[in-house]
Order: structure tokens, then C-alpha cells, then sequence
């Protein structure tokens, strides 16, 4: 990557997962009472408000529900453009929000993608996506 990027704040309740897409693991929080995922890292489950959370690693796969191409970006990120951001629905019900790398004429709604990981450097490792096969 070019520049220096913003990085994510990485509190207590998102540490986990951020030592997770370091070790190549996507992992998400999981409800011990409803049995749901929650994305993105919170103390109570959006669903139920239990406080019973635990951390599962999952497949990292999903589809794409919606994608743009951005041309015009901020100056942290502005060697990258043309790059694709995306929302990803995860197989596990959940929906992130990531870059998705290939060739963006490529990409359409509902095509199945898995996570990789990007290292930006020795403090930052991002979780992307990329198209994979049906």
C-alpha cells in the first residue's frame, strides 16, 4: 500500500478480532444466549442484550450484497484508485463492510467471495475480499 493510511482504533471489545486477521483467522463474536453472530465488536448482543459474548472463528466466506468503485479518495489513499469497497453478507449472517481485490469489471452482486488478508505493516493486518468460484 502506498502512504500511511488511518488505522482502526483497536479498543478492548475489537482486540480480538484484530489479533485474529493478524493470525489469518476471521473471527466474530457469537451470542451465548440467541446463538447469533454480531458484527462488528460490541459488550451485549444487539439481538437479545445478553453479556454472554464469545469469539468463534468462522469461514470467511460470503457474497457480495452491494459494491462501489472509488475514483476520488482521500490523500491516504489516493495512489490506490480505482479500488472497489464493499459490503460483504458473511455466510454466518452478519455484514462487513471491506475493500474487495481483483479486476473490478469483474465483480457483480450476489458472487461468492472469501476473506484474504492484506499486511500493511508489522502493526495492521486487513481483512479483504476476493471473488472466489460458485
Amino acid at each position: 500500500m502506498q502512504g500511511q493510511i488511518p488505522k482502526p482504533l483497536i479498543d478492548s471489545d475489537s482486540q480480538p478480532f484484530w489479533e485474529g486477521v493478524r493470525e489469518g483467522k476471521l473471527l466474530l463474536q457469537k451470542c451465548g444466549d440467541c446463538e447469533r453472530y454480531i458484527f462488528y465488536p460490541r459488550i451485549i448482543c444487539p439481538h437479545c442484550f445478553s453479556e454472554h459474548m464469545t469469539w468463534e472463528e468462522t469461514s470467511g466466506k460470503g457474497k457480495i450484497h452491494s459494491y462501489t468503485v472509488i475514483h476520488k479518495a482521500p490523500p491516504a489513499f489516493k495512489g490506490e484508485v480505482p479500488y472497489v469497497v464493499g459490503v460483504i453478507d458473511l455466510d454466518e449472517g452478519v455484514r462487513m463492510l471491506s475493500r474487495i481485490i481483483g479486476d473490478r469489471n469483474d465483480l457483480s452482486i450476489d458472487q461468492p467471495v472469501s476473506v484474504v488478508y492484506e499486511k500493511i505493516d508489522d502493526d495492521l493486518t486487513l481483512p479483504y475480499f476476493k471473488v472466489t468460484g460458485a
